[in-house]
């Protein structure tokens, strides 16, 4: 019997606590809607900056498999230290799931190692989400495409490495397409942009966006095994025809 996915869920927090129209589309806070609306065989616990150590001290970072990620106007407020912990547990095999303008949040942009700039444009317009890996696990249960009514544009060209695969790409009413679900692996962790959630709009109460953030905290779970071992390796494992030293 497989093990629960450990999930934490990561909100700055600050439109919901400073704007009252944001505070009504999520009174919960954006976390709180995330948590609800997620299923799967997982262990849940939101965090916000506010809280202790930016809400992420060692040991909850540790005992963490996915880490769902979203930020905007408090990207510089995020302590260095903690934003090398969050990309280093990474490597080490965390998920990461880095959720609408957390493009230029600090562990994003170290693991990607670009500016992650973008268009944007927000005019609370229609978006058309199509479907563009339909193999993969993240898509699982979504059609050819959804739509949402209105959300904030983001265009190309976006400043990412290339992704390992681009799973939904984005058409927005005014004309404009975007990379909208891209995979990356860096070290041991997989990681999921994924575009959709400006915080003036109700996106994560869309049953297709739910179901997407569902799949992906499945696909990014670490795979169970042993610590990888590197540097020097004594004994040889097969007899040396030459000595060594």
């Amino acid at each position: 019997m497989s093990e629960a996915i450990r999930v934490t869920i990561w909100n700055e927090n600050r439109h919901e606590t400073r704007e009252e129209r944001v505070r009504a589309i999520y009174p919960q806070g954006i976390h709180g809607a995330i948590a609800e609306g997620i299923s799967g065989d997982f262990v849940i616990r939101t965090a916000t900056m506010d809280e202790p150590e930016q809400g992420l001290p060692e040991d909850v970072l540790d005992a963490t498999d996915v880490l769902v990620w979203w930020g905007h106007i408090g990207h510089r407020d995020l302590s260095e230290e903690l934003a090398d912990r969050v990309a280093a547990r990474v490597r080490q095999g965390m998920g990461l799931i880095a959720l609408h303008s957390s493009h230029y949040s600090k562990p994003f942009k170290r693991l990607m190692g670009t500016s992650c700039s973008l268009l944007y444009r927000d005019v609370a317009e229609k978006e058309r989400l199509w479907v563009t890996a339909p193999a993969h696990p993240i898509v699982a249960g979504i059609g050819p495409y959804f739509e949402l009514p209105h959300e904030e544009m983001y265009g190309e060209f976006f400043d990412i490495p290339s992704p390992d695969e681009v799973v939904l790409t984005g058409w927005f009413e005014g004309g404009n397409v975007f990379r909208s679900g891209c995979t990356f692996t860096r070290g041991m962790g997989k990681i999921f942009y994924f575009q959709p959630g400006h915080q003036l709009y109700p996106t994560y109460y869309d049953s297709n966006v739910r179901r997407v953030i569902s799949n992906a905290i499945n696909w990014a779970a670490p795979v169970r095994r042993p610590a990888l071992q590197f540097g020097k390796s004594v004994p040889a494992l097969e007899p040396l025809s030459v000595e060594g030293e």
